[in-house]
């Protein structure tokens, strides 16, 4: 099955916006590139946008720090963004790892209502990777980066905050 190219951007603005990233430091090379992508996205999008990232060792620990930006952090962000690689080996460990995250994070945005995005990517191989982190027709950082842009919108919208 053919992955989709990225979808549009959104419209411009200048919404006031607070987005936290939260990426994991393994699989550097593509998980770098999804972080530079989505910051790069997300001040192209919104001209007022405060970005937190931080990087966590791996995937597994991604969830945690994503929840500590929506249980506890002062001002609540609008929306995180969770990135990071995972590639298949020989064992199931990377299926439960994916797993666990994926359980995880819809969890967290469920509970605070908070948009939480997720990149967080379970890949068979390096090619994969390169395709949806480092390519230009699949990026998933840029996704990323409007996928959040779209539920910032949407939330404000369901709450009677529009633009």
């Amino acid at each position: 099955m053919e992955t989709s190219p990225v979808p549009d951007r959104p419209y411009s603005d200048n919404t006031e916006c607070f987005v936290a990233i939260v990426a994991s430091k393994y699989n550097a090379r593509y998980t770098d590139a999804m972080v530079k992508s989505a910051q790069q996205e997300l001040e192209a999008i919104l001209t007022r946008v405060e970005i937190e990232t931080v990087r966590v060792p791996g995937a597994y620990e991604i969830p945690l720090v994503v929840e500590e930006f929506c249980r506890e952090f002062r001002p609540k962000p609008d929306a995180v963004i969770a990135l990071g690689v995972i590639l298949r080996g020989k064992t199931a460990h990377a299926d439960l790892i994916g797993e666990s995250v994926t359980r995880c994070l819809h969890d967290s945005s469920k509970a605070h209502l908070i948009p939480v995005v997720h990149e967080v990517l379970l890949l068979d191989n390096e090619e994969q990777a390169e395709e949806r982190c480092l390519g230009d027709r699949i990026n998933r950082g840029i996704e990323a980066a409007r996928s959040a842009v779209d539920m910032i919108r949407i939330m404000r919208a369901l709450r009677g905050h529009d633009e």
